[in-house]
């Protein structure tokens, strides 16, 4: 299982599922990042965290741990 957190930058990744339960999981969605979107990664901070993505045109920050529960292809 690919997942967001593991693309390098540069790459762009198409969204399979998002994993979690409850407000973690309608939160990322409410950023946009639902199934069947692509996701480009433009930054990685230099400890890993955050990571900055662009996402239906705009850019967005998200932490390794919320970016782990987003499976890529």
């Amino acid at each position: 299982m690919n997942t967001l957190r593991q693309a390098k930058v540069g790459d762009t990744v198409k969204v399979v599922k998002i994993h979690g339960e409850g407000a973690v999981k309608r939160r990322i969605m409410d950023m946009g990042i639902t199934k069947g979107v692509e996701v480009y990664v433009r930054k990685v901070a230099p400890l890993g965290d955050p990571i900055e993505v662009n996402v239906r045109g705009y850019e967005l920050s998200l932490r390794k741990a919320d970016a782990e529960m987003i499976e890529t292809e």
